[in-house]
């Protein structure tokens, strides 16, 4: 009898001490954006138009973040994140994805890293989004077009996907299952980036395969970041795409944009861009940012397939009128030639101003 008492008392010392180390915690966390934006040349009359939409770099979004310490340094994750329209209040997509940027659930470790499952977005996205594009992949078609070829595969469904921090090392790895009987590579995808951080430069190199009903679509990425001063910091990068699906040609156009009587069965971009970013005082902010991009073996207006140039300027100002609100305002430029006279509805050249208000909590 006293062994048994003896086994049920430790039992619930064991269970005491997990309860000390096992908590939890659950966030509700977003942001709110929007712009009124002035924009030439906007459709097939060359009339200009003046809109509310999304904001120049965040769209609107919410989304709740937890973790569960399991001891040991080792924590269970997860992440539900929605993305919508603030001016309609619709879902920012076109087939009613709740969670449309992530859901996923996982486990976290203090040294080896994390390991997640679900709806997940890209390495490639993680590194540009957060640190080496100027704009972190913009949202207006003139600040982020270079990124159109891969836009529709910067999130992936039924991924697993790590990431590990080791000293100034960064890696990302990511694989989709395609889920298709019989072949293990249809529709399936794989990515990877490497960073690396040494005193004021961090660098980065990346890959990432998409299958599409057995066509491949392939983009690497190059870029760097170096902090000239703590408040000025210079950005450049390469992006070489390969798309054999066919989707890119369509991909690259704006709305309105003439229709295409046929689509590249190859078509390779290089893309390069370049941009700075200058903390000028506590509260203003200013990022200069261009993009170029050379086309090759594209669809043209013409029913052929030839080679096109495009390139655009952005320059943005963010005012920060406490920790979590701001206005800003942008003046960006964009012009195209060739084969990228498909992707523009009116004119090969456009210009955009547009003023917002962006409030993170």
């Amino acid at each position: 009898m006293k062994k048994t008492l003896a086994a049920v008392g430790a039992g619930l010392l064991a269970l005491s001490a997990q309860s000390t180390f096992a908590q939890s915690s659950v966030t509700l966390y977003g942001l709110v954006d929007t712009s009124v934006r002035y924009l030439t040349n906007a459709n097939s009359n060359n009339d200009s138009q003046v809109s509310m939409g999304e904001g120049v770099e965040t769209p609107s979004r919410f989304g709740l973040k937890g973790t569960e310490d399991l001891g040991g340094g080792t924590s269970a994750v997860f992440k539900l994140e929605n993305q919508f329209q603030l001016w309609s209040g619709k879902l920012d997509n076109s087939n009613n994805t709740l969670f449309q940027r992530n859901a996923y659930v996982g486990l976290s470790n203090n040294q080896y890293g994390t390991l997640t499952f679900g709806r997940q977005q890209t390495p490639f996205f993680d590194v540009m989004g957060n640190t080496y594009d100027p704009l972190t992949v913009g949202d207006f078609w003139q600040d982020s077009w270079i990124y159109n070829p891969v836009g529709r595969y910067l999130f992936t469904n039924s991924s697993a996907k790590y990431t590990g921090q080791f000293g100034g090392l960064q890696v990302e790895g990511m694989y989709g299952f395609g889920g298709v009987p019989g072949s293990t590579g249809q529709n399936s995808m794989y990515g990877f980036t490497a960073s690396y951080a040494l005193g004021p430069l961090s660098a980065d190199v990346g890959f990432q395969q998409n299958d599409n009903a057995g066509k491949k679509f392939n983009l690497v990425n190059v870029g760097a970041v170096y902090a000239i001063t703590p408040s000025v910091k210079v950005l450049a990068g390469w992006l070489h795409s390969q798309d054999n699906t066919g989707l890119v040609d369509g991909d690259e156009q704006q709305a309105g944009a003439p229709v295409l009587t046929h689509v590249s069965p190859n078509r390779i971009d290089d893309s390069f861009y370049v941009g700075s970013t200058w903390q000028a005082t506590p509260v203003l902010a200013l990022t200069l940012a261009g993009y170029y991009d050379h086309a090759r073996n594209a669809a043209t207006l013409d029913g052929t397939l030839g080679a096109g140039i495009n390139y655009s300027g952005t320059l943005l100002a963010e005012y920060s009128l406490s920790k979590r609100t701001e206005v800003y305002g942008t003046v960006d430029f964009t012009r195209g030639t060739g084969a990228f006279l498909a992707d523009y509805p009116g004119r090969n050249n456009q210009t955009g101003v547009a003023i917002g208000l962006r409030n993170i909590f």
